[in-house]
């Protein structure tokens, strides 16, 4: 056993502020060796004029450079979904691209783009897309898996606009309702928002639905393991975990 922190892979997260959700699922899936660093930015409101403005100005780039100049990361993450997806097809990547101009040599990636390969990964076709957000942003995030190829067989939203509230969405809250919207022709699930909490249920519903759930932690931290070439994640959070890349 090594003597140090991260001696496999050291991940940065860029995750909003008020959020208390991400840190935790991200260390309760990570293996031995795998190490979590984290710079905050502000966000109040999980609405299009919330999201615009956390987009907006240079704070995701001060984030970067803070993970990825000052700090050896291995690979550095945006977890927001809804801030990557919110302006339609390629708008994550040019978010990407100006985390690594901020950096040096550290590979980025965001929560939509790590979406889009998990869900690849698992072979799904026909998505169910299920958050928590107020009907405009859910909008959004069906027309982006659309445009990525995806047939989005629903797009369905809790009506969460606070971003504080997002905490307090419990467990099994997330569960009941994702179990109840989704719908039987999609052959995957995506629960969107890394404020939601998820991790903890992705087994059970997968058991019920039939069907590969992708979650937006789950997929984050899937796609930082596997830029870092760490192919294996503590046991019991869902299928997608069995698909590395080679």
């Amino acid at each position: 056993m090594k003597d140090y922190y991260g001696w496999r892979a050291k991940i940065g997260l860029i995750y909003p502020a008020e959020g208390l959700v991400m840190e935790p699922e991200f260390c309760a899936m990570a293996p031995e060796g795998v190490s979590i660093h984290t710079a905050r930015v502000d966000l109040t409101e999980t609405t299009v004029d919330g999201l615009s403005n956390m987009m907006d100005d240079d704070r995701i780039e001060v984030a970067a450079r803070m993970l990825g100049f000052r700090t050896p990361t291995d690979v550095v993450t945006f977890g927001g979904t809804s801030a990557t997806f919110m302006r339609g097809i390629g708008y994550n990547r040019e978010v990407i691209a100006r985390m690594e101009a901020a950096m040096t040599g550290v590979p980025a990636s965001t929560t939509s783009a790590a979406a889009l390969r998990a869900l690849k990964a698992v072979g799904a076709k026909r998505v169910s897309f299920v958050g928590p957000y107020v009907a405009d942003v859910t909008k959004l995030g069906g027309e982006f898996f659309a445009a990525n190829g995806f047939e989005v067989t629903g797009a369905h939203g809790m009506g969460v606009s606070d971003n504080l509230e997002l905490n307090d969405v419990s467990l099994e809250r997330m569960y009941a309702y994702t179990k109840s919207v989704v719908e039987p022709e999609a052959d995957a699930v995506f629960v969107s928002c890394t404020g939601l909490r998820t991790v903890g249920a992705i087994e059970a519903l997968e058991a019920d639905l039939g069907v590969p759930v992708v979650t937006a932690v789950q997929a984050t931290f899937w796609d930082c393991l596997s830029i870092a070439k760490v192919h294996e994640a503590r046991p019991g959070f869902g299928s997608l975990f069995e698909c590395f890349p080679p």
